[in-house]
């Protein structure tokens, strides 16, 4: 969906650009960071907002009250362009999830057709037979029929949803939901199917509640008749905490149909994020889309894929088939290929416990070599007189095993170290507290304020995200392809992995009240050096998808096959 809003990454407000905006932007470039304030020449320094890494993607953040306005910009958009009330023009939006221009087109084609699909107006009639000739005569004597149609959010109440009631001389009403009869108050739609406040309340109640609803149709069987948001608010009456629910359902609803929102994963938060760069699947073989939302820093996630958390440098694809490699049972296969072997008669899974060569299946009794897989019974008396060792079959089964073994062995050579760094670096937001001890300890014994001591507390931050960073080096490592651009990545995997250990040891050292000044600059010296070797590591890594770098030894999706 295209919106007619931009979004200030400064202030989160939305307006319209024009050919004046324009002129400002460019008188306002970046570059000029010195303005005359007054009649004297004196200047001073504006602060130039710091230029974005090639690693990190432009993002914003929007609470629920910025996203509904954006939802409310487009209903009032289409409501003005069809000339339809706003209630029945957010059903038609949400009917086409959000999509302007599909809409305007397949409206203009055929609007009856869309209004019935999305529940905003009453089917056509099936017709009727002719009526008889007498009938007829009598029709015509009383002139034409007039007809109307229009597109109305409901019948038997106003567009506000207001309550209904019957005739005074009419039959007492009788719920078909509840068969109360006593009810003096009842709720319909377009479609005139009458129900009992009461029961639409506790309709629209268990919809939003329990099933996390938020298109509400008429009670009514086979009846597709949409109810209007003043029609839903009314109907809640005084329940505002359901009426608060189904608002922030029509938000999920509205960001899970726009390709670049995304709503936070972190529970109980209600930011949404906008990110146009990562709205395409061909950009995230380009791009690692990791952002935060407004609600806290520590609501870290990926744009692009599910995963939770900050998996550069490795691409969202990349990512997926490494965690699934590691969730499966592939790699329970492999162990069995290079633990076991497959008896030749009826391949059974067979796993040698002593040292004699001469197996004996106990599923078909079949004896058997270990060595060459053939049977015993052409290897004479004594297992070393294995004369069928070097032929092709032996040789296949040998290597096939070879290669399995390797493959595991491959395998666990990442994964252990993957699965080092994601422990150490749980170990190293356990530091913290630790680490405010040594701090206050430092204060103690030394001159240091309070302020002067928070390089340890940097320090521990910078290990976290860095060992995180490494952690995810060795999933991209196991899936690149040998060559040359995987030794310079290695190279700089081990550059790093060696700052980080180091700067470990320094954090972990213990204090000595004579020492505490040259720890405190080595400290610092060592954290800046690990910074700039994560930088490194990531910048390059990025510049490699751009220039379109890196190859892989399996295919990835969004890559192009060698």
């Amino acid at each position: 969906m295209s919106s007619d809003y931009e979004i200030s990454d400064d202030e989160h407000e939305y307006y319209e650009y024009d050919d004046e905006d324009e002129e400002m932007v460019d008188a306002e470039d970046g570059s000029a960071s010195e303005i005359e304030v007054d009649g004297f020449g004196n200047d001073f320094k504006v602060g130039v907002r710091q230029e974005r890494k090639i690693y990190e993607v432009d993002y914003s953040a929007l609470s629920q009250p910025e996203v509904e306005r954006i939802m409310q910009a487009d209903v009032d958009h289409i409501s003005s362009i069809f000339g339809v009330e706003p209630p029945v023009a957010a059903i038609l939006l949400r009917h086409m999830n959000w999509n302007k221009e599909k809409l305007i087109e397949k409206y203009m084609d055929n609007a009856s057709a869309v209004a019935v699909a999305a529940g905003v107006e009453l089917p056509p009639r099936e017709p009727t037979p002719p009526p008889s000739k007498s009938s007829s005569s009598r029709g015509s004597m009383a002139g034409p029929q007039r007809t109307t149609r229009r597109l109305s959010a409901d019948k038997g109440s106003d567009s506000k949803g207001k309550r209904a009631s019957p005739p005074i001389d009419a039959e007492p009403f009788v719920c078909p939901i509840c068969f109360d009869d006593s009810q003096t108050e009842f709720l319909s739609l377009l479609c005139d199917h009458k129900f009992c406040a009461g029961c639409w309340k506790e309709y629209i109640t268990s919809k939003v509640r329990t099933e996390a609803e938020c298109m509400i149709t008429c009670m009514a069987e086979g009846c597709n008749i949409a109810a209007p948001d003043p029609f839903v608010e009314k109907a809640l009456a005084d329940d505002r905490e359901t009426w608060s629910r189904y608002q922030e359902l029509l938000v999920r609803q509205f960001v899970a149909c726009i390709p670049h929102l995304k709503f936070c994963p972190y529970p109980s938060c209600t930011y949404t994020v906008s990110c146009p760069a990562a709205a395409t699947k061909s950009s995230l073989t380009q791009i690692v889309p990791i952002v935060t939302c407004g609600a806290s820093s520590a609501h870290v996630f990926c744009f692009g894929c599910p995963i939770d958390a900050d998996h550069r440098p490795v691409v969202c694809a990349v990512a997926r088939m490494w965690l699934q490699k590691c969730e499966d049972d592939s790699e329970t296969a492999n162990w069995i290929k290079s633990n076991t072997k497959e008896c030749s008669k009826c391949q059974s899974t067979i796993e040698k416990n002593g040292g004699c060569n001469h197996m004996t299946c106990k599923k078909c009794k079949y004896e058997f070599c270990w060595v060459c897989m053939g049977p015993w019974s052409e290897h004479g008396t004594s297992w070393y007189s294995c004369n069928r060792y070097d032929e092709k079959a032996s040789i296949e089964a040998r290597d096939a095993q070879t290669r399995s073994r390797a493959s595991l062995e491959r395998y666990l050579h990442y994964y252990n170290r993957w699965a080092n760094h994601e422990q150490s670096a749980k170990l190293s937001m356990e530091l913290h507290a630790k680490t405010e001890k040594k701090m206050e300890e430092m204060q103690i014994t030394s001159a240091l304020t309070w302020i002067q001591v928070q390089f340890m507390k940097k320090a521990v931050d910078v290990v976290f995200r860095c060992r995180m960073t490494l952690k995810w080096t060795y999933a991209m490592a196991y899936y690149l392809a040998p060559g040359n651009q995987k030794e310079l990545f290695e190279d700089n995997q081990r550059d790093l992995e060696r700052a980080v250990e180091e700067l470990s040891e320094l954090i972990e050292a213990p204090i000595d009240p004579e020492t505490i000044m040259s720890l405190r600059q080595k400290v610092t010296d060592k954290t800046v050096y690990v910074q700039k070797r994560n930088e490194i590591m990531l910048e390059d890594t990025a510049k490699g998808y751009l220039e379109g770098r890196w190859r892989w030894n399996t295919h990835v999706e969004g890559f192009d096959t060698d």
